[in-house]
């Protein structure tokens, strides 16, 4: 990786990896891995690069946890429950659904990789689509299982235009909210697509639902073509637990189940999963949360569009914003790679890519009212300068 962590949306590496070895295997040699935001241990930068919650999670997690480790921690020597039964449980009472309709992995992204190798690697029936301006760990998942996968355009508005998909579509898949562009599509849209595409295998993502989306967890009964995955990472404060889930009909959790039992039959350990089930029944802790992210969210758009910054509308935690001149565009020192330097070297870090249409771009996770008053200072310093 490179130092500025420029990575293209592909997930391709910029350098630095060491030779390939005689002992690849013909596989090692065609990855070309994820990379994720850069993560640093200076103190000293404003961290607003890999959409992190800039709150501690639920009081109620820190019980779960030291009750479950007791005085002496005996309890750590013991296997988790393979099934995560408690945490499913906690998940499924949340939304009216039955536990055989919950799967719990670690992390929504194993969740995601059991999910392409069970459910979108169908060569017989055709590739499987998701957004070009997307979340890029898709594209990894594909070269690593040998999916077959085409891209499906945003349209000039970042939109996700799902109406440009033939009822021939084999399997779809798209967060929404979309990252990293943050904009959401409306459920009837989905439940629309949904009916009209009965054997079209559809998967929503939905790691940043809570900030203002509408999750589509509703239309799981109704809808047997229908998958959901969600993430704790985000708006429930435990990006260090690893914690993921996903809702659908319970022959499609059985799927990954199956692939789940194949690789890890202890994917989530004991303590994620107290953690996980206490931040679940927190709902009030879980409103305040996303009220204080979404307020401060408002105040980063207005006070970025205030600066000359165009800024997508946002449904996540985060926004994409692109400095605009009045004529020509943007000059070279306020394109998106020059701002994203400057910016480091002032002590906040966000995130850039260098992808064609949104190289511009800066996404710009919402930290707390300090932190993102400190990102809008630091620009207008940047600017004026």
């Amino acid at each position: 990786m490179n130092a500025s962590d420029n990575t293209g949306l592909d997930g391709q590496t910029k350098g630095g990896a060491p030779a390939p070895s005689k002992f690849w295997s013909p596989l090692v040699h065609s990855l070309a891995p994820y990379i994720p935001g850069e993560q640093v241990s200076d103190g000293r930068l404003i961290k607003l690069n890999t959409n992190e919650n800039p709150y501690p999670p639920s009081a109620s997690v820190f019980a779960a946890i030291q009750e479950t480790l007791g005085s002496d921690g005996e309890r750590l020597r013991l296997y988790p429950d393979p099934t995560s039964l408690g945490l499913r449980q906690a998940a499924a009472d949340l939304h009216g659904l039955s536990v055989n309709q919950v799967f719990a992995g670690n992390g929504s992204d194993e969740v995601l990789a059991f999910v392409f190798q069970t459910l979108l690697n169908q060569p017989a029936k055709g590739p499987v689509h998701f957004p070009d301006i997307s979340y890029s760990f898709y594209p990894s998942y594909c070269r690593l299982y040998g999916v077959a996968h085409k891209t499906l355009a945003l349209n000039d508005a970042f939109e996700i235009p799902l109406d440009a998909l033939d009822e021939e579509t084999a399997a779809v898949i798209f967060p929404n909210p979309n990252a990293p562009t943050g904009k959401a599509l409306a459920r009837t849209q989905i439940e629309s697509f949904l009916s009209s595409h009965p054997e079209t295998m559809v998967v929503v993502d939905e790691a940043y639902v809570d900030f203002g989306a509408e999750s589509c967890v509703p239309l799981v009964d109704a809808h047997p073509n229908l998958l959901v995955t969600q993430s704790l990472s985000k708006s429930r404060a435990l990006a260090g637990m690893r914690v993921g889930l996903a809702y659908g009909h319970a022959s499609l959790i059985e799927a990954l189940v199956r692939a789940k039992d194949s690789f890890n039959s202890y994917p989530v350990d004991r303590l994620a999963q107290v953690a996980a089930r206490a931040a679940l029944e927190d709902e009030a802790w879980l409103r305040h949360n996303v009220e204080k992210i979404t307020a401060s969210r408002d105040w980063l758009t207005s006070s970025l569009q205030q600066l000359g910054f165009q800024v997508l509308p946002s449904k996540a935690n985060f926004v994409f914003a692109r400095y605009l001149q009045t004529e020509g565009g943007a000059i070279e020192d306020r394109k998106g790679a020059a701002l994203y330097q400057a910016l480091k070297e002032n002590g906040v870090l966000v995130r850039q890519f260098n992808r064609p249409r949104i190289e511009d771009f800066l996404r710009i996770t919402v930290g707390s009212p300090s932190e993102v008053q400190a990102v809008v200072e630091t620009l207008g310093r940047i600017l004026k300068a």
